[in-house]
């Protein structure tokens, strides 16, 4: 077992004779603090996709948005984002109420091509200090990083960025609510009263 590798990775870098590279990568790479690039990289991206799992280890992948600068390097090895309403489901959220481990990825598939991974542990509180200053949060998330390492961006699409979501918090605006919440499947079932995290 090292920072990054595991008995698993370890088997298939034999067979494909590519455990030289992998530990040449991790040794060069692979850091435990955000460097000052990792922080405006991370800070100027307006959305990230976060992994967990349940209590079982069955995984989970979803979709973050927000403004620029929605996710904040609060630390040497720390970041921080709020969690926006959303579906009701708590998926992640809920996840990360039973097994703290998470994988997030950074990635820019507009401009310059970039990723970069971040593994750690993310935790919940109640009264997090950057609940109030946050607009539109119901709740802050705050990961501590276990590993940060850039990923190779070769397969990423060139894309264009053509404008924020019309959902995107933003400071003295409402935003709308979405259609789907107005569909006769679900608009007895939604509850529009603003939530307040008990956890």
């Amino acid at each position: 077992m090292t920072i990054m590798y595991h008995d698993g990775n370890r088997k298939l870098q034999d067979r494909f004779d590519s455990r030289r590279i992998a530990d040449r990568l991790e040794e060069k790479l692979t850091r435990t603090a955000f460097t000052d690039d990792d922080k405006a990289y991370i800070e100027s991206l307006p959305y990230f996709f976060i992994a967990t799992a349940d209590s079982e280890g069955r995984p989970d992948c979803s979709f973050k948005g927000g403004p620029p600068g929605f996710v904040r390097v609060t630390g040497a090895s720390e970041l921080a984002f709020p969690d926006y309403d959303g579906n009701g489901m708590f998926k992640s959220l809920g996840n990360l109420g039973v097994n703290g481990h998470v994988g997030l990825l950074f990635i820019a598939m507009h401009g310059k091509p970039k990723r970069l991974r971040v593994n750690g542990e993310a935790r919940v509180e109640r009264g997090d200090p950057l609940l109030a200053s946050t607009v539109g949060a119901q709740i802050i998330v705050r990961v501590a990083a276990r590993a940060i390492f850039p990923n190779c961006p070769r397969y990423i699409p060139d894309m264009q960025l053509a404008a924020p979501s019309m959902y995107t918090p933003q400071p003295g605006c409402v935003p709308p609510e979405p259609a789907w919440k107005g569909f006769d499947a679900f608009k007895d079932a939604v509850h529009l009263r603003q939530p307040t995290f008990e956890g």
